[in-house]
């Protein structure tokens, strides 16, 4: 009779002890999830943040020299900037000359892939993986269409922190924000005028008409979700 206490007791302190086992990995294995999938735009709003307290500004330059880093280093700041090493003044030089988008105002700075099937989920994923995307069949800068180029998607939710994190801060552009495109080598200058969201479905933007160069830059929103499409509209300044 306490052999068959003792075996029961041992068979229920085994269950639960496999049961808070079990539990205890799948707690940790959500905090993974959450953690994965939300670090890299977590990531970018705590470098947004930093750089708004320290009043940081950044620069475009067509080529890497230009902008005397060492006279703006010499500027005052505080002593915690100076602890985090903290640059006040920081150039963006194109990520490449040939194709890319350097936005000042939230530091991206990114090479654009031409021609991608926005349809072809295989082609767009491994694009993403490298840049920005030029979605296939509009416009390239200076020919006077719709240019269209997005980043930050993904086939999955949690897979969201494998592709370019350039866009994550899309949403804090403004009307009056400036943008800028290098193509070919030469730096065409786009300026805010209005964003949206939208739902996956609404691809009419993606083919929209215009008489004037216009641009259109989407991402996923809110950040790190997959949920609707941001899209921030441009269009190109006149001198």
């Amino acid at each position: 009779m306490k052999h068959s206490i003792k075996t029961h007791r041992s068979s229920d302190y085994w269950r639960i002890l496999a049961m808070r086992t079990l539990g205890n990995f799948l707690v940790l294995a959500s905090l993974f999830m959450v953690a994965k999938t939300f670090y890299q735009p977590a990531k970018e709003e705590i470098r947004y943040f930093v750089d708004h307290y320290f009043h940081k500004q950044y620069v475009v330059v067509e080529k890497p020299g230009e902008f005397r880093l060492s006279v703006a280093n010499n500027q005052p700041k505080g002593g915690l900037a100076r602890l985090l090493n903290i640059k006040p003044i920081e150039a963006l030089v194109p990520a490449d000359p040939n194709f890319s988008i350097v936005i000042p105002k939230i530091g991206a700075n990114a090479r654009v892939i031409p021609n991608v099937d926005a349809g072809d989920e295989k082609t767009y994923l491994a694009a993403l993986k490298q840049g920005v995307a030029q979605a296939l069949g509009t416009a390239f800068p200076g020919e006077g269409g719709h240019i269209f180029l997005f980043a930050h998607s993904t086939d999955y939710i949690w897979n969201v922190s494998y592709y370019n994190a350039v866009f994550y801060l899309l949403y804090k552009l403004e009307k009056g924000d400036e943008i800028n495109i290098f193509y070919r080598g030469q730096r065409y200058v786009y300026q805010v005028i209005d964003k949206t969201v939208v739902d996956p479905s609404q691809v009419e933007y993606l083919t929209r008409k215009t008489n004037r160069e216009f641009l259109t830059l989407q991402t996923c929103w809110p950040p790190g979700t997959t949920l609707k499409r941001l899209l921030v509209f441009a269009v190109r300044k006149t001198e």
